[in-house]
């Protein structure tokens, strides 16, 4: 890259001198006081939140209710092999990779509360029509349909961007990706009650059950969405006064979105011309790698350590206990410390630890202890990573592409990670890949974290000399996170205990 134009990063770590967040030289002001600042927060905290949060909720329903009716029949009644359930598994991803960017960039397009309702009708209409499914082929082709109308739901991340600022972002991204825990938690539950009181009504093997019901709950609550999810922070409809609504604006501006900003193609090629952008992709993939993994085949790993096809049902709701909680506790110490870099090598040694356990032993409890430190400690990554490149990629059409692009590649990732799974009980080849992976996150993260320390010290030699000049002239829409005028913001002391005792109020806290 030139000198003329040096590319510059948001975000690096907590050391002295490198940051993780960013601000602008001349800010937004808040016309809001402290006390009316954390009054709005709560509103977005109980209404913007809890609606972008359930349309993944039931997203992730969707994505993981084949591993539950895997083993409530639906292995028995279609003569799956390990290997046909890994290809549905994986042409489910196949259409997320074909379909992610224009669903995440298309959001301001279609307009947000538009999109997702008939992405949430058309997956839910395909997941009921899944009981009607009698092959192997038959199932690949709808879990083909399903993948491609979840991906425009995918963006809810970008989305989410709109509302929050940098240092509320990995918190409120915690509470909205940790719905997916939930989710798989909330089948695991569901699927073992209607395989002990469901099997065999009507003629009806429990794995109907489950689709038909889990198809029914997205249609209706779509309407939910379409009637109260404004499109934008400036489109805000209900519950906020007029001076609320500016702020919102303000809030969102902050975080350097803009109202008026429009998809822009050209953009996407010189997002890929970033390094940073295929350093945070790079780990993005191998972080998904395991998640991805863990949550396809998670009952019938649970399965292999023992337990009946019911009891794996219900044992797989501990595991997603887990992996909620590990997601909103590393994701607090992101935001409270803003050590994105050291948080995701940090929480990953313990996923290190999991997967060796469950390579090196065959003790039922131990293994399964294993699966729960590692849910605990690597389904944190989503949320650690995409919070943290979006602070890194500035613009509409930049954000917004990076963050599907991550998703797209890393997708494909996972399609290789499904492949791996083929050898019940132990999975020995899939976790040994997934034990590799999850060393590469460690690896990965701390060689970013010095590259864009790098590129924010070589941002600063230049930030207020001549060659500079030319590029104030333009707006962070049109030269996003080059802009000289985005500059590093302060970190807090990385401390983990401190941080448990000083932060009690956990959504709070600015």
């Amino acid at each position: 890259m030139s000198k003329d134009n040096p590319e510059p990063s948001i975000t690096t770590d907590f050391e002295l001198g490198k940051t993780d967040t960013s601000h602008v030289e001349n800010p937004v002001e808040s016309n809001l006081d402290e006390k009316q600042r954390r009054k709005l927060k709560w509103k977005l905290d109980w209404f913007i939140l809890p609606l972008i949060s359930a349309v993944y909720f039931f997203g992730s329903m969707d994505r993981s209710d084949l591993a539950n009716a895997l083993i409530a029949g639906l292995e028995d009644d279609l003569h799956l092999t390990p290997q046909d359930y890994s290809n549905a598994s994986s042409m489910f991803l196949v259409s997320y990779v074909v379909f992610q960017l224009p669903g995440t960039l298309l959001i301001k397009k279609i307009r947000a509360p538009v999109q997702f309702c008939g992405a949430m009708i058309l997956w839910g209409l395909f997941t009921v029509l899944t009981v009607l499914v009698k092959t192997s082929g038959q199932l690949i082709a709808i879990r083909f349909l399903i993948g491609a109308a979840e991906a425009f739901v995918q963006g809810g991340a970008f989305y989410l961007s709109f509302w929050y600022e940098y240092h509320e972002l990995a918190t409120r991204s915690a509470v909205f990706f940790s719905t997916s825990t939930l989710a798989g938690a909330f089948n695991g539950l569901l699927s073992y009650g209607i395989s002990k009181n469901l099997d065999g009504k009507n003629g009806w093997r429990a794995w109907k059950w489950i689709f038909l019901i889990e198809g029914v709950l997205p249609i209706g609550f779509a309407f939910v969405v379409l009637f109260l999810l404004p499109a934008s922070p400036s489109e805000v409809r209900y519950g906020f006064t007029e001076t609320e609504k500016e702020e919102l604006v303000q809030r969102s501006e902050r975080a350097h979105n803009s109202s008026e900003a429009r998809l822009q193609p050209k953009k996407i090629l010189k997002l890929l011309m970033s390094i940073h952008f295929w350093l945070f992709t790079i780990l993005y993939c191998v972080s998904l790698f395991t998640i991805s993994s863990l949550s396809n085949f998670l009952p019938a790993l649970v399965r292999g350590f023992g337990y009946s096809s019911i009891g794996a049902q219900l044992f797989t709701v501990i595991v997603y206990v887990c992996a909620c909680l590990g997601i909103l506790f590393f994701a607090r110490i992101a935001d409270k410390t803003n050590a994105r870099g050291l948080t995701v090598a940090i929480s990953s040694l313990g996923g290190i630890v999991g997967y060796a356990m469950l390579i090196g032993l065959e003790n039922r409890d131990a293994r399964f202890a294993a699966t729960c430190l590692v849910a605990f400690c690597m389904f944190s990554k989503v949320v650690l990573v995409l919070s943290w490149a979006a602070m890194n990629f500035v613009g509409y059409t930049r954000r917004g592409a990076a963050l599907a692009l991550f998703n797209m590649f890393a997708q494909s990732f996972s399609i290789a990670g499904n492949q791996l799974y083929t050898d019940p009980p132990y999975y020995k080849k899939g976790n040994s890949a997934s034990l590799g992976m999850s060393i590469a996150v460690v690896v990965l993260s701390l060689v970013l974290r010095w590259y864009l320390g790098y590129l924010n010290d070589k941002k600063k030699r230049v930030q207020f000399l001549e060659e500079s000049s030319a590029s104030r002239q333009h707006s962070l829409e049109e030269i996003g996170d080059t802009h000289p005028g985005i500059v590093p913001a302060p970190t807090a002391p990385f401390n983990f205990v401190i941080l448990l005792i000083m932060t009690p109020d956990f959504f709070y806290t600015t």
